[in-house]
């Protein structure tokens, strides 16, 4: 199945959004009868008439000590009495080639809230000067230098500073958040947690995003540290250097800093194919104050984008009530803000479900044992039960692609699930020697997969080195298509050739509900493009369950309430 290697942008525009971004900022910048009136089109001249109204909105540079200009956009309430100041968001910007303007439809409703805004493009991006850090120690300093200019601005209230923040803003907002004190609340969306478990997941390259983010980053504007972590990645050095710039750049190692009292929002994505789900997870159980995790269907920046251009949007709601609790503004809708867990079950966008804490959102789980294929059969069972030992199955590692990869296209696929329509994989025509399927029966009510999963195997690859990639799907036995619920590959390295190793690994956690009838499907795989794989080619890995050892995949399963 041929995979389209285009690697779209996480917020990605098109030329009617650009357009209409391009029209708010003509409005904002210059609020005359005829600007505004530009947005009649898409209905908003009354909104930006209003803007103009109660907010005074300009564009300008902002100088680093270092001399490096950082181009920055300022909205402030105008009529503001003497002395009277205001709670101010901070908005670093996604990485998108309009930087900062891809946060122009949000001005709006933060200034009806009462906020001042200063939104800007690090270092390296955009109209932004320098080079690119990737939310390293100088992007951090500028932040902080940032946050100082803000402290001499008039309306400014520097004891109530939030950041909000997408994807490459959602983790520079955490990492100066954890830097400065003066900031006071934080929400990011499609935030990343550790940048090496997202980029070396189970010891396997997540090498089609780090492209994708290399891509555009645009490396002629990267830093020389950052060119030269990128030549090691690729090369498949992770040494201790690329674990330090990792280290420094994950919100993880910085949970000291956050203490306990550091208010934290954060959105990802059941199927998120940039930054490793699990690792956001493990973020956010380990924070200390209070915090709020949404969970979405869909992929990297899917939910958040309508918000960012005035629209409504889960991540955005959210972050208005979120800020407004904890620094006395109204852009939100009046309602309190949710803590604890919230997310929506592929793939209905209208679902809502909600939990305390990630402890409480798990299902237990169920173990489903992987048995021998049937003589004469290509597939063989999976089953609640006994454990089954003693079988040994073939897996060829010929370099080509099957129907099951984790995601044909990188967000596109996942706004595709948003939409209602997830990719179906045709599982019944994938050529078993590359493959093996393990298939439960059919299931005698409606159930929900609803938390973490985990898989054993035995791996003996006949070369050194060895990749394998799991799926866990949804398939239909009247039509022998699938839809996928969750996956994770696994990489061994340093082993002799023919030496059997039992490994056990998670896979992304999952929140699926299956219909009555339909199978759970396992495949387990060796080349998907996502991944970069360690396979020599043409070989064999041999997949076994030794006694003792035996191969089983746990889901967190139970009936659909």
């Amino acid at each position: 199945m041929p995979v389209d290697d285009h690697a779209a942008a996480p917020f990605t525009l098109d030329p009617e959004s650009l357009a209409k971004l391009d029209a708010m900022r003509d409005a904002m910048l210059d609020p005359s009868p005829r600007r505004i009136g530009r947005l009649d089109q898409w209905g908003l001249a009354d909104t930006y008439e209003v803007y103009a109204e109660i907010a005074a909105y300009r564009e300008l540079p902002i100088t680093m000590s270092d001399g490096t200009q950082i181009d920055a956009a300022l909205s402030v309430p105008r009529h503001l009495a003497p002395g009277q100041s205001c709670p101010t968001i901070l908005m670093p910007a996604p990485l998108v080639d309009i930087g900062r303007r891809a946060y122009l439809g949000m001005f709006p409703r933060w200034a009806l809230g009462g906020y001042a805004v200063l939104a800007y493009s690090q270092r390296g991006l955009a109209e932004s000067g320098g080079d690119i850090q990737v939310a390293g120690p100088r992007d951090v300093a500028d932040g902080v230098e940032i946050l100082n200019w803000l402290d001499g601005t008039q309306g400014v209230d520097a004891d109530r500073i939030g950041c909000f923040g997408a994807s490459y803003g959602a983790g520079t907002s955490l990492l100066l958040a954890a830097e400065d004190k003066r900031v006071k609340a934080v929400a990011g969306a499609s935030a990343w947690g550790d940048l090496l478990a997202s980029l070396y997941q189970n010891d396997t390259r997540h090498i089609q995003a780090f492209e994708a983010l290399v891509k555009l980053f645009n490396e002629e504007r990267c830093s020389k540290e950052f060119r030269k972590i990128i030549d090691k990645i690729r090369s498949n050095v992770i040494d201790d250097e690329v674990k330090e710039f990792a280290r420094v750049r994950s919100p993880r190692h910085h949970l000291k800093e956050y203490g306990a009292d550091l208010p934290i929002l954060m959105t990802t994505y059941w199927h998120e194919t940039i930054f490793s789900v699990p690792a956001v997870v493990d973020f956010f159980n380990h924070l200390k104050g209070p915090k709020s995790l949404l969970v979405q269907i869909g992929d990297h920046g899917n939910g958040e984008l309508a918000g960012m251009l005035g629209l409504i949007s889960k991540p955005t709601e959210m972050t208005y009530r979120w800020m407004d609790h904890h620094l006395g503004g109204s852009a939100g809708d009046g309602a309190k803000p949710q803590f604890g867990v919230r997310s929506e079950y592929m793939h209905n966008l209208l679902s809502d479900v909600s939990h305390p804490k990630w402890e409480s959102y798990l299902l237990p789980r169920k173990r489903f044992h992987l048995a021998a294929a049937p003589s004469g059969r290509p597939d063989a069972p999976m089953s609640q039960g006994q454990p089954q030992p003693g079988w040994t199955r073939s897996l060829q590692t010929t370099g080509q692609e099957t129907e099951a990869v984790a995601a044909p296209q990188l967000i596109r696929t996942g706004m595709a699930e948003r939409m209602g329509m997830p990719h179906l994989y045709r599982t019944a025509g994938i050529d078993r020697d590359q493959v093996l399927i393990w298939t439960s029966t059919p299931l005698d009510q409606p159930m929900r997969v609803q938390g973490e999963l985990e898989l054993r195997v035995t791996v003996k690859p006949k070369a050194k080195d060895a990749t394998i990639v799991a799926y866990l799907m949804d398939c239909d036995p009247a039509t022998g298509n699938a839809a996928i619920i969750t996956h994770a590959p696994y990489t061994l390295t340093g082993r002799q050739a023919d030496e059997a190793t039992t490994v056990t690994f998670p896979l992304q956690p999952a929140h699926y509900v299956l219909r009555q009838g339909r199978h759970l499907q396992l495949i387990i795989g060796s080349h998907d493009r996502l991944f970069a794989d360690a396979n020599t080619s043409p070989s064999t890995i041999e997949i076994s369950s030794p006694q003792g050892a035996e191969s089983y995949v746990d889901i967190p399963l139970g009936a659909l309430a």
